[in-house]
């Protein structure tokens, strides 16, 4: 098999060669792994064979050794850990050879290729002399450039790749000194100064040790400093790059450096090229980040918090506020065309509403003079500018700071969506959005929004919201905050809305309509408005207009099944809108069905079910989604009677749990499981066969997400609570699947934050399983728990000893100690006499919030019960 042919052929613009040139690759794949990879690896390295080939065989290495999803990640691990020792010591052979080809495509894959190697095998201490041979590159006589260039690109993948832990400290040292090394400017090559430089910044993860050493830090901070400087912008924007990492790995050794740091930002900000400019203007907005950080962390610790946060922020302030105050004036003609533009004018202000988080308000009096000289300058980009700076420092200072300057200048505002330019008017909506998000609270002593000014408001954002697209979707969001502003307030002060309801809704509607393609943001937010003005609105005032604008959305759902669709870009467009729609009646479903105009849903239920029913056919994973979701809040608001649907609906029900590529799909499908147990309770009995036999093979697939799985056990629990003693059937299932879910837990890797995320996640969903198998398993066959009952106990004794459990975990499984007792009664009494920890356990909770005191009261009284009985 000429493999060089086959990578070729792979890659024809004739569809017939290339589909069999991908059949004979997989087939050799599947048949010989050893030899399919041994093979790629000397392809990759040898010089004689053509670029095209080389480049393809590094994609496929790569990508048989590393995926995103976590789980085939790990599979892809353990395929390479179980190959012989004698073929991977080849592949890593001709991956080092690869790093001095004359290709770079080829030397860049090979850098990649070692570091995906070295994630797998430096975890488990093999490959211990990688670095060694790495740096050996570097020092060897005579070593090309291309060589060090690629060679420093590998260090770099390595350091991104793998953690801390897995260098020793000599390791750290050889390869911070390598990368400075080719960091000097004596060496010729700009790709390995570029390379070095790029090393450097993951390298910068490992140097705990070396930052603490100051005569260390002092140098690598001057050769950073120094390179920041340099001829070459991709290599200063590098250098700037650093500078940000250290920012936020490093801030408590930043002191003596931070006036070199601001004269250097300051020069790059007013003078360099953007790219290099906008990591300038980052090394602020991290520094910003980091003290926010700190000042929540130590909220009310005034002594810790002023010892940890240097506050250079505030020691800056006079300086840094004018800096980026002066990169608002450079904004770009038509720059809010571009839906990802991000330029010096846009990342100056994101900075400088950091900076006003950061410093409350001690911004103000420096902002509002620039504010006040360019407001009504004729030059638009004075005026957008002083908007954009007045909007960007809304969220920080007090409200007694800001009120007066909002009261004061709202009406100005308002004047201003009349301006001749989109970009101010744009600009000054968007800050609208931020006034009413930051300040406006009817309940307050001196409302923002009152009686007085909310016709004119309205009838501004209403106007407003006809503009071009741009300006239009930021009025839909200051629509949206707006109303929020409500949500929280009793009905009587809601009812403020209920003139404007019909004109909102027509106004975003046809807001919704003008959205093209190009604008899909608007659209977007048209919708996402409508949904906070439902939520929100007095449903007993509003019950007829919400049903009105029920049969709108039921009706544009429906148009959409006739759009035409002739590419991808219009089957995108139809699943969006589908979505969006969907999402709408999410909220509506639930805000008719809880009001006295309830009987409009289900006068309604059958249509709404076949429309979602026909989204479903659209086979797209996002209205999948928003559809399977719609139908959940559907199940809750009809209840019993959503029993009819479930022989047509079962079909996609079941195709969203096998769901396992799209696991977003697969997670939701399982929550809507739990609706509808909720919902039809034994009714659901006919349909738990299928339901539950695949959830069992959820659990058991290895490549499904991971994060589905805890939703999977406390989907157990409800359906134990809808079908009570009938559960018998699928404890002898379920149970061992709990329990080896609680056993993994205690491996997991505690050290790494996602894992102690997940570990408690898989906690709450053991704990919610075996809560709703025992509160449904009562009475009669209560006896069936009794096996597995110490093996809970232990189980719950280990996670009240595991200091890394969260508030929801500590409740459910509090909780589960109490369902325990109640299940099994005097049976228990012996199990709890021997397992003591909940007298400790229940005394903690003392300390915790309110519902937790409460559960932990029950469940001590269920406890006592069982034991005096």
């Amino acid at each position: 098999m000429d493999i060089t042919q086959i990578l070729l052929a792979a890659q024809s613009p004739d569809g017939n060669l290339r589909s069999v040139a991908e059949g004979s690759l997989k087939l050799f794949q599947e048949q010989n792994l050893p030899r399919f990879l041994l093979s790629l690896s000397v392809e990759l390295s040898n010089d004689e064979r053509p670029p095209e080939s080389r480049r393809l065989a590094g994609i496929i290495l790569k990508n048989l050794l590393d995926a995103k999803d976590c789980s085939r990640k790990e599979l892809l691990a353990q395929q390479w850990v179980s190959l012989d020792l004698s073929i991977k010591s080849r592949i890593k052979e001709s991956l080092l050879l690869t790093l001095g080809s004359s290709v770079p495509d080829a030397r860049q894959a090979s850098s990649q290729v070692i570091a995906k190697v070295a994630s797998i095998e430096m975890p488990r201490r093999e490959w211990q002399d990688l670095i060694a041979k790495l740096l050996g590159n570097m020092t060897q006589q005579g070593a090309s450039a291309p060589l060090k260039q690629a060679t420093l690109e590998a260090l770099g993948y390595v350091c991104e790749e793998i953690s801390p832990e897995h260098l020793e400290q000599d390791q750290v040292n050889a390869v911070l000194t390598a990368v400075v090394q080719g960091m000097n400017q004596t060496e010729l090559s700009v790709e390995v100064r570029l390379s070095a430089v790029k090393a450097l910044y993951n390298a910068l993860y490992f140097a705990d040790s070396n930052f603490a050493n100051e005569m260390e830090r002092n140098y690598i901070l001057k050769v950073i400093c120094e390179t920041a400087v340099s001829n070459e912008v991709e290599i200063r924007q590098a250098a700037f790059e650093c500078l940000v990492a250290i920012a936020s790995i490093y801030y408590m050794h930043l002191e003596p450096y931070m006036q070199t740091v601001f004269n250097l930002t300051s020069n790059t900000v007013k003078g360099d090229e953007e790219s290099v400019a906008l990591q300038a203007i980052e090394f602020w907005s991290t520094i910003c980040d980091e003290e926010i950080q700190l000042q929540e962390e130590y909220e009310g610790y005034d002594d810790a918090n002023s010892s940890a946060n240097f506050r250079f922020i505030e020691k800056a302030l006079s300086s840094l506020v004018p800096m980026l105050l002066e990169t608002l004036l450079k904004q770009e003609e038509d720059e809010e065309q571009d839906d990802n533009v991000w330029n010096i004018s846009m990342s100056g202000g994101t900075c400088l509403g950091l900076i006003a988080k950061a410093v409350g308000d001690a911004i103000v009096p420096l902002v509002m003079p620039f504010v006040e000289a360019n407001i009504t300058n004729p030059d638009w980009h004075c005026r957008e500018a002083a908007t954009f700076a007045f909007g960007s420092i809304l969220d920080g200072p007090s409200l007694p700071k800001l009120a007066p300057l909002v009261h004061a200048g709202l009406n100005f505002l308002l004047n201003a969506m009349k301006d001749p330019n989109s970009q101010v008017k744009g600009t000054t909506a968007w800050t609208l959005g931020r006034v009413f998000e930051f300040l406006h609270s009817p309940t307050s002593g001196n409302p923002i929004v009152t009686s007085g000014n909310l016709t004119r408001i309205m009838t501004v954002l209403l106007e407003s919201s006809k503009d071009v697209p741009n300006v239009a979707e930021k009025v839909c969001g200051a629509i949206y905050f707006l109303a929020q502003g409500y949500e929280n307030t009793v009905d009587s002060v809601s009812s403020v809305l209920t003139p404007y309801l019909p004109s909102v809704i027509t106004a975003l509607l046809s807001a919704s309509d003008c959205a093209d393609t190009a604008h899909f943001r608007l659209r977007s937010s048209a919708y996402e408005a409508l949904n906070e003005i439902v939520r929100v609105t007095n449903i007993d005032e509003t019950s007829s207009i919400i049903g009105q604008l029920l049969q709108e959305v039921m009706r544009r759902l429906n148009l959409t099944f006739d759009l035409e669709i002739f590419s991808s870009g219009d089957k995108e467009n139809q699943s969006d809108l589908q979505a969006l729609l969907c999402g709408v009646l999410q909220v509506i479903v639930p805000k008719l069905s809880n009001s006295d105009a309830e009987s409009i849903i289900t006068q309604n239920a059958d249509q709404l079910m076949f429309l979602f029913l026909r989204v479903f056919a659209c086979h797209s994973s996002t209205v999948h989604e928003e559809a399977m979701l719609a139908i959940g809040v559907l199940a809750d608001a009809i209840g019993p009677d959503f029993v009819k649907y479930m022989p047509e609906f079962f079909k996609y029900l079941e195709a969203g749990l096998h769901n396992h590529e799209e696991y977003q799909v697969c997670s939701i499908s399982v929550g809507v499981v739990g609706d509808i147990c909720r919902t039809l309770e034994d009714k659901v009995l006919p349909f738990c066969d299928g339901i539950m036999t695949v959830l069992l093979k959820d659990l058991s697939n290895p490549t499904l997400n991971r994060s589905v799985k805890p939703p999977i056990f406390s989907c157990f629990g409800d359906i134990a609570l809808a079908i009570g003693g009938n559960f018998e059937k699928y404890l002898p299932y379920a149970i061992p699947m709990l329990q080896g879910a609680a056993e993994l837990v205690a491996v997991l890797d505690q050290s790494d934050d996602d894992m102690v995320h997940y570990g408690n996640q898989l906690r709450r969903g053991i704990f919610e399983a075996y809560s709703g198998i025992l509160q449904g398993i009562k009475g009669p066959k209560a006896q069936l728990m009794v096996p597995c009952a110490t093996h809970l106990l232990q189980f719950t004794e280990a996670v009240y000893k595991d200091g890394s459990r969260d508030e929801s975990v500590t409740k459910a499984a509090v909780a589960v100690l109490g369902d325990l007792a109640d299940t099994l009664g005097p049976v228990s009494k012996d199990l709890f006499r021997s397992h003591l920890f909940h007298v400790e356990f229940f005394r903690e909770c003392l300390d915790s919030d309110e519902e937790v005191r409460e559960t932990a009261s029950w469940a001590q009284g269920m406890i006592n019960q069982a034991v005096v009985a």
